[in-house]
């Protein structure tokens, strides 16, 4: 894929659409915003880098479950129920190998600064993955502006990051020493 072109759309996966059918009404009018923030990230993660298969498996593992815990549980301290369902679904479908990863891409997906360390390129792709929709590209990464409206236009907002600020200011309300628990340096 030529990075400078336009987009080489990635706009079903099957596991991806399994995993989140098995959410749709924990999710309830939020799943169509949901569905497309995670499909936004995964084709910012494949412009940042080229994918395989199995990373592309991975990465829609971990895109379906990275901001689920704020349903599921309720809460904006989503991080820990994510990784807690991701895990469970790893273990039951023996991937369990993959854990150490896609636990990798939840924890750190609000980093600020890049990953340091070992980490596998993938988790850094998926932090600026996420980062380039949450911000509207004001966080680019390297992904051009043409091409960010591609995936958009493919994948439309559908409420998602208005959903984002009224879970925000409501955690902020509440927690006001503690307003966005899950960003992390």
């Amino acid at each position: 894929m030529n990075h400078k072109q336009g987009v080489q759309m990635i706009t079903h996966i099957e596991l991806l659409e399994t995993l989140l059918q098995r959410y749709l009404q924990v999710l309830g009018a939020d799943y169509r915003g949901y569905r497309n923030h995670v499909y936004r990230v995964l084709n910012f993660c494949s412009l940042v880098m080229p994918l395989d298969a199995s990373q592309l498996e991975k990465l829609a593992i971990a895109g379906a479950f990275h901001d689920l815990g704020i349903w599921t549980d309720k809460t904006f301290d989503y991080l820990d129920p994510s990784e807690r369902l991701a895990l469970t679904f790893l273990q039951e479908t023996g991937r369990h190998a993959w854990s150490e990863e896609v636990m990798a891409m939840i924890h750190h997906h609000h980093k600020i600064t890049p990953v340091q360390g070992d980490a596998p390129a993938l988790v850094e792709a998926f932090r600026k993955g996420d980062w380039i929709d949450v911000t509207h590209g004001l966080f680019a990464y390297g992904v051009s502006r043409k091409q960010r409206k591609e995936v958009f236009a493919q994948f439309p907002d559908a409420g998602f990051h208005r959903r984002l600020l009224q879970l925000s200011f409501k955690r902020l309300l509440t927690h006001p020493l503690s307003p966005l628990p899950m960003m992390k340096l």
